[in-house]
């Protein structure tokens, strides 16, 4: 791996410890496909303020125990140690019936009220970009219990007024980015904490619809020793800062 800018490493790791303050103890927690950020912030919860939390990921695996981490959230060392094995569909099932807690999802534009667009940009049937689609993010986003956002760019085109496609909406509880934590308050999202190395003005101009942040909204506590000391034990090789090169 590259020897990353000292403002991305600080903003990966600002992101991870926020993704993991966010998880419960006792919490079923799943993520999907292309989600180093996730996993790393479950297992960092785990470690440290929620060691019953069940750690559910896209290869099948309950409670894993990685001997390293993996650049894929797909690889099969994401099997080793775990408790149980579980389907995809056991998954989407156990979403329905309202047995998972929090799940974890991300869009290429997120809008104002917290939908996602993986679809396309442009018009649907002559698109100027044809995206990847929502895989089961259409299932998960309305029956999770609550779903948390993330993106690790934060500008707006990315952080829109309204999506150009829906792919799929539900129940937003957070959106997570390199600036900062949104929180969806009576369907909008608002900023709930800044991250310490950027200020309301800056996040306001990245962001492609009005905020109300300023002087007076918090500032989330940047990671503490021992949050960082989790994560270089949890990922020496920090596969958290794939999602910035």
């Amino acid at each position: 791996m590259t020897t990353p800018a000292p403002t991305s490493l600080a903003q990966a790791n600002m992101m991870a410890v926020a993704l993991a303050r966010l998880l419960r103890d006792g919490e079923r927690v799943f993520h999907g496909v292309a989600s180093p950020l996730p996993m790393v912030a479950c297992l960092l919860a785990q470690r440290l303020h929620a060691p019953r939390l069940v750690y559910l990921n896209i290869t099948g695996s309950a409670n894993p125990t990685p001997a390293e981490l993996p650049a894929s959230t797909v690889d099969a060392r994401l099997l080793a140690g775990t408790h149980s094995l579980v389907t995809l569909a056991d998954l989407f099932d156990m979403s329905a019936r309202g047995a998972i807690d929090t799940v974890f999802l991300s869009g290429v534009q997120i809008d104002v009220e917290g939908r996602i667009n993986m679809s396309a940009i442009g018009p649907y049937a002559q698109p100027k970009v044809r995206l990847p689609g929502g895989a089961g993010s259409a299932a998960l986003m309305p029956t999770a219990r609550r779903v948390i956002l993330w993106r690790t760019k934060h500008d707006p085109r990315t952080l829109v007024e309204r999506v150009g496609f829906v792919t799929a909406a539900g129940n937003v509880d957070r959106v997570v980015t390199p600036l900062c934590v949104f929180r969806r308050v009576e369907g909008r999202l608002q900023v709930e904490q800044l991250f310490p190395y950027t200020a309301a003005d800056a996040v306001r101009a990245a962001t492609g619809f009005p905020l109300d942040a300023d002087d007076t909204t918090p500032v989330a506590p940047p990671p503490s020793e021992a949050e960082l000391a989790a994560l270089a034990a949890i990922d020496p090789d920090q596969i958290r800062l794939i999602e910035f090169m």
